[in-house]
């Protein structure tokens, strides 16, 4: 079974859902492409150019078939920090460089690169790299949809 999948608004926590679409971030900034979902249904995705997808957002089909999409775990560089100014500098220096960044309370998350770990350190903060799923901030000119 082949479906083509649309982007539909974001499903409220009753939806149920036929399937489960596991996408890392570059694939979840990608208009076009064909998938294979968690249950193994082959999909092909063709949603707005410009729109990235973001955990939770459900796709339809087809007779109104509905996959949910999830964040797939990737290895990510992470740093927690409790110095409010330490942070804000951190994140003003990867931003500046426009570095795909998760910020949570106390810690950033972005994409494992050497060269940016580098300069994290010299910045005075640790780095560690954990496997997680990467949700980074939508910016202030796109939708958070």
């Amino acid at each position: 079974m082949t479906e083509l999948l649309k982007l539909t608004e974001v499903a409220t926590p009753e939806t149920q859902v036929d399937d489960v679409l596991t996408l890392s971030y570059e694939y979840r900034q990608k208009s076009r492409w064909p998938a294979q979902t968690d249950g193994g249904v082959k999909v092909g995705l063709f949603l707005p150019r410009g729109q990235r997808l973001h955990a939770g957002v459900i796709l339809t089909g087809a007779d109104h078939y509905q996959v949910q999409i999830k964040a797939a775990s990737e290895t990510v560089s992470v740093v927690r920090c409790e110095d409010a100014l330490q942070f804000a500098r951190t994140c003003y220096h990867l931003g500046n460089r426009h570095v795909a960044l998760e910020i949570l309370p106390g810690e950033l998350r972005y994409l494992t690169d050497h060269v940016l770990d580098h300069m994290v350190k010299g910045l005075g903060l640790e780095v560690t790299h954990e496997v997680l799923p990467f949700e980074p901030e939508a910016g202030a000119y796109h939708s958070h949809g």
